[in-house]
């Protein structure tokens, strides 16, 4: 192909995608690392603003193990066949409808969460924990019986106001006329949040776990893509927001239409990836070291955007659309494969698990620090003080959500 004949607004687009894409994963990924007490807790410096992070604990979230990857393919199977036969049968315009209405709710409480993961990262943890704490409590049941709470919703100030902005893209995305509910930037801001939250809540519990999710969607993708027409006509029929769509154009324009990136393949793999990291933390806890190297977590970004080449080359050379997760799954089972070989850590990485114990404390490490780096612990720092947590910023999601049995705790240390 001659460069007079190099169509550039098509490549624009394909790397405008490649660097959502990736972009998205990246974030999502330090997004679901935790602050949390794990075994580095006697290496780090205790200030102020560590104690205040203490007071907002998240809870954990359960990981998806095995057994939950087996069943993956088979609910989405049957999740995207029910969504065939509805529009097959019935139109289009109802489920369509309902399922608008459902993303707007969940894009405004995304949207918001997100806002705040960024505002948090971009100020800092310590300058973050200096604005006021607002809580609301449900209450159940009297003042001094054995569980008075029920939930808890605690809040910054600055999430007062972030969270009504991020409201705006999900109004204007359903209310809007037929050109803004066509705008790929409101597409892509709902598409971006959704994919966030979702590699930050979503947890692997192993490689194990991931090589098996990968590898049944995999066939997955193969058979409703290549076999039936049931992928293409579900989504090409549903109008909502979880696809990431880029013009075919350098100057944005949109004549030519877009090019369009499914969220699956965006988490999906960006959830192996997101382990990978977790591991490179899990690592450098076990080897005492001061900084965390994320050799995996790299390794197996590159390995996704390698696949996303590939699959985004093939589609251009035949004119036809492609499963990614033909291309994305190999690439990040093989990158993770030879670099554990290589480096002799396989059969470790393998049985490595990030399991919650019974305690709902994780079994290892995946804290969130920025630029890889671990603070020591002062030697004068007590032994018996609190679980100790890192000062610095992650793109961890608020506003959290707090048991009963969690603000009991709080409340028990108030009084002690």
């Amino acid at each position: 192909m001659s460069v007079a004949s190099t169509d550039w607004d098509l490549l624009s687009s394909y790397a405008g995608l490649l660097s959502l894409a990736c972009m998205s994963i990246y974030a999502g990924s330090h997004g679901s690392l935790s602050v949390r007490p794990s075994h580095f807790s006697s290496r780090i410096t205790r200030t102020p603003s560590v104690e205040a992070e203490e007071e907002e604990d998240e809870e954990e979230v359960e990981r998806l193990s095995s057994q939950d990857a087996y069943l993956f393919p088979v609910i989405g199977s049957a999740v995207l066949f029910g969504l065939y036969l509805i529009v097959q049968y019935f139109g289009k315009e109802w489920i369509t409808w309902l399922l608008q209405w459902y993303f707007t709710i969940a894009g405004v409480g995304s949207v918001g969460k997100s806002l705040i993961a960024l505002s948090r990262w971009t100020l800092g943890t310590s300058r973050w924990h200096k604005f006021d704490k607002v809580q609301f409590l449900i209450l159940k049941g009297r003042r001094g019986t054995s569980s008075p709470f029920s939930l808890s919703l605690s809040l910054r100030t600055p999430s007062l106001y972030l969270i009504p902005v991020g409201s705006i893209p999900s109004i204007l995305y359903t209310f809007g006329d037929s050109a803004t509910r066509r705008s790929a930037l409101l597409t892509d801001l709902l598409a971006l949040s959704f994919s966030h939250n979702a590699l930050s809540l979503l947890k692997l519990d192993s490689f194990k776990t991931g090589c098996v999710l990968l590898s049944g969607l995999f066939l997955y993708d193969i058979w409703w893509v290549f076999g039936t027409e049931v992928m293409v006509k579900v989504a090409t029929s549903l109008d909502v927001p979880i696809k990431l769509l880029w013009p075919k154009s350098l100057t944005f324009s949109t004549e030519r239409g877009f090019t369009m990136l499914g969220l699956g393949d965006i988490v999906i793999p960006g959830m192996f990836v997101a382990t990978a990291l977790r591991y490179d933390y899990h690592k450098a806890a076990q080897q005492q070291l001061s900084q965390v190297s994320r050799v995996y977590f790299f390794t197996t970004l590159s390995a996704y955007a390698s696949g996303l080449i590939v699959t985004m080359s093939i589609m251009h050379l035949w004119k036809k659309a492609q499963p990614a997760l033909l291309y994305l799954s190999p690439a990040c089972i093989l990158s993770f494969i030879l670099l554990a070989i290589a480096r002799g850590e396989f059969k470790d990485a393998w049985a490595w698990t990030d399991e919650v114990d019974d305690k709902g404390e994780p079994k290892s490490l995946a804290r969130s620090p920025s630029n890889g780096k671990v603070q020591e612990h002062n030697s004068s720092s007590s032994m018996g003080d609190d679980t100790a947590r890192s000062t610095e910023a992650s793109l961890s999601v608020e506003p959290e959500v707090v048991t009963a049995s969690n603000t009991k705790k709080r409340l028990r240390k108030k009084h002690e």
